[in-house]
């Protein structure tokens, strides 16, 4: 059964579950209101926003958390599919200190690999994705979905954990039991550390094999939904963010967003729930399909963009055509006040610096007086009374000053003092002659 509400966004954020199913999202972006749809599997669905909204992201910086599930040598397209986002942000500007990379890296250098040390996302293997500038930040066993959990909150956490001291954080909703012990571990370096604030705009793509409401991580553990909206709950509680843009490529990848419910987030998967997700070619050579026919659908528009591109997502996600991926991409932009027709793809695939201007200039700061170099309202007390309004006159001619509100005393200054200089001239010559007697 399907309901509708008209909601009306404030100041503070939760998410309310009402009687008859419907979602009430409250959103600390501003007051607006919007229309949402809630289906029977409790996928929202955006119907219209108000007026209100802002149009030009507020962030800062950018940062990238790029994730591989999976490993073995027939999982290849999935590593093709992360370092292809890998090479697309850091081509349009996002440095390796703001991008964490996870993935299992056991492809390069396979002994199957029939091109070692390489890998390639398209049958004609034109570009090496590998290369030689690859920083992998979470390698192999590494990638858990601790560690991903421990990135995006900075906590770390114990699951399973019988004691008295259970975290009874409301946001903690998965039936796991956990517990938090503390923030990173000392000796883990800033490369792997998602060191973002309020002013951050952050791209997750994570992909590899999935199913409803979960995401596996190398077949030895999996990933709910519960665990990706609890961590965005808590990025946000902890201003770890401006925005987020939440990218998929796995079988009902649709599902993974169904628990997020955290302001100014906007999600992209490659398929609904109950639908699969597809491989677009293979190499022959290889042995293996290369890549994944939503991440390449992708790439072919973010592979045309250059740093001050001005096409927008909603730009990006016309170009989904569900024949050539043959499943339905899941677009969820609900929690996006901003609207996907006003979001740069740059705004979350770039590091375009924007540039505050202001009126205001800067504060002067007091130097002290060198020699002679002075301020005008500096006081000289060791100069006789009479020769006062001589040197202020001297001072504060236009014509005698110089950058960072300094002035030098003219020549008016120098005839003042010269018979104490000549006295003191004298005075040391007189010592140094009886000296030398």
């Amino acid at each position: 059964m399907r309901t509708a509400m008209l909601l009306t966004i404030s100041l503070c954020t939760t998410a309310i579950t009402t009687a008859a199913g419907a979602e009430l999202d409250i959103d600390k972006s501003g007051a607006i209101s919007a229309l949402r749809r809630i289906d029977s599997n409790g996928l929202g669905e955006s119907i219209a926003v108000g007026a209100g909204v802002m149009t030009s992201s507020a962030h800062t910086n950018n940062w990238a958390v790029l994730v591989c599930t999976s490993r073995f040598w027939f999982n290849y397209r999935h590593i093709a599919n992360t370092l292809s986002m890998y090479r697309t942000v850091k081509r349009l500007g996002i440095p390796d200190s703001n991008i964490i990379l996870m993935l299992a890296d056991d492809v390069a250098c396979n002994s199957r690999n029939h091109f070692p040390a390489t890998v390639y996302n398209n049958a004609e293997r034109k570009l090496d994705l590998y290369g030689d500038n690859i920083e992998v930040d979470y390698r192999g066993y590494e990638v858990t979905v601790e560690s991903f959990i421990r990135v995006l909150t900075g906590m770390m956490f114990e699951k399973n954990v019988i004691s008295d001291n259970i975290c009874n954080d409301p946001l903690l909703k998965s039936p796991k039991l956990w517990q938090i012990t503390g923030r990173h571990e000392d000796h883990v370096p800033r490369s792997k550390r998602l060191l973002t604030d309020d002013r951050s705009n952050i791209l997750i793509f994570m992909t590899g094999h999935g199913g409803k409401e979960f995401l596996k991580f190398q077949d030895a553990e999996e990933m709910g939904s519960h665990d990706i909206g609890d961590a965005i709950a808590q990025m946000f509680e902890k201003k770890r963010y401006n925005e987020i843009f939440f990218m998929m490529d796995t079988c009902q990848a649709a599902s993974m967003y169904k628990h997020v419910y955290s302001p100014n987030v906007i999600a992209a998967t490659s398929s609904l729930v109950g639908e699969n997700s597809y491989s677009h070619h293979h190499d022959m050579e290889i042995g293996t399909a290369v890549i994944d026919r939503w991440t390449y659908s992708n790439l072919e528009t973010l592979e045309k963009l250059e740093r001050q591109d001005k096409s927008t997502l909603g730009g990006l996600f016309s170009t989904y055509d569900p024949n050539v991926i043959l499943s339905n991409p899941g677009i969820r932009t609900d929690l996006f006040p901003r609207g996907v027709n006003n979001a740069l793809v740059t705004d979350f695939f770039g590091a375009v610096q924007n540039i505050e201007l202001t009126i205001q200039g800067y504060p002067k700061k007091k130097v002290p007086l060198t020699g002679l170099r002075v301020r005008p309202d500096a006081k000289f007390n060791f100069v006789p009374s009479s020769h006062a309004a001589t040197i202020e006159k001297t001072v504060n001619n236009p014509r005698n000053q110089i950058t960072n509100n300094l002035q030098t005393v003219s020549t008016e200054f120098y005839f003042v003092n010269l018979p104490f200089s000549v006295a003191f001239f004298v005075f040391l010559t007189s010592v140094w002659v009886l000296g030398q007697k």
